[in-house]
């Protein structure tokens, strides 16, 4: 297969954004940038931050599973470790995006839930059109 190096994006949704968080915290260096959807973090921090693999989190406020807070906290841990790193807001906004969908949100995307709307990020112009900007 033909396939850019420098254009290989990764998406997790649900216990596949578990598992993929993982994989992000052992070789970020194999993706361009990273989709986490309605999950939770497991994997390690530090070598998502050393890489500077952008990354956008995104999670509906009132997830059935997760809750918001996983999400929230990914977040707050990434932008953190970039400020200790010495970059700026402009340069940390650049990289990390947080994402909190209402439930209005997936209300007029026809889910009946939040959780299982995640579906929804899949369609949505603004969070892809943002992970495939980034080179």
């Amino acid at each position: 297969y033909n396939i850019d190096p420098d254009q290989v994006y990764a998406n997790g949704y649900s216990g596949g954004g578990e598992t993929m968080s993982l994989v992000m915290g052992m070789r970020p260096d194999l993706f361009t940038a990273y989709l986490h959807c309605a999950s939770q973090w497991d994997g390690a921090y530090e070598p998502v931050v050393e890489a500077r693999v952008p990354v956008y989190l995104v999670v509906g406020e009132g997830d059935e599973y997760y809750g918001s807070e996983p999400t929230r906290d990914a977040y707050t841990r990434l932008h953190a470790l970039y400020q200790e790193a010495g970059l700026s807001e402009e340069e940390i906004a650049q990289l990390l995006v947080l994402d909190i969908k209402d439930a209005d949100y997936f209300r007029a995307g026809g889910a009946s839930s939040q959780h299982g709307g995640g579906n929804l990020f899949a369609r949505d112009q603004s969070v892809m059109g943002w992970l495939f900007s980034q080179r």
